[in-house]
């Protein structure tokens, strides 16, 4: 590099324009940092207090991080095209409400008694398959031939 290419890239205007750009951004994504957290605090109350998220929010975010991302794609020279409000608020992604599903019906239910739990337990004791211990007496010191 000889000094005719540093002194021209010195005092090149897109350079300095790029550079007020890239101030612009910076400072854009500082805002932009602090709604993302806002958006982020606000989602969880509301799944907190409702159970499920809010697909406004969710929607929110999504369109969010993609300025973000463009944004630091500009500020990292990963590309020459400048965000919102150079170019379109990026569209969030179409979300999917999930189906609604019956509740299955519990394959093994709890017993109703304790009766009936000592019933289920002898019943699954009578029938357990004979293991060796069983027959061979010389395994199972505790048993008498």
């Amino acid at each position: 590099m000889d000094k005719e290419t540093v002194k021209t890239n010195i005092t090149s205007a897109d350079h300095w324009m790029r550079f007020v750009y890239m101030l612009l951004f910076a400072v854009i994504l500082y805002v932009a940092g602090i709604v993302v957290g806002v958006v982020v605090l606000i989602q969880f109350l509301f799944a907190l207090f409702t159970g499920s998220d809010n697909t406004q929010l969710r929607q929110l975010g999504d369109s969010l991080s993609q300025y973000i991302h463009a944004a630091l794609r500009f500020l990292t020279y990963n590309s020459d095209d400048k965000p919102f409000p150079f170019a379109d608020w990026p569209e969030a992604a179409p979300i999917a409400e999930p189906a609604v599903q019956e509740a299955a019906p519990a394959q093994n239910p709890e017993p109703a008694s304790e009766a009936s739990a000592s019933e289920a337990k002898a019943a699954s004791e009578t029938t357990r398959e004979p293991v060796a211990e069983d027959t061979d007496p010389s395994l199972n010191p505790n048993k008498k031939p």
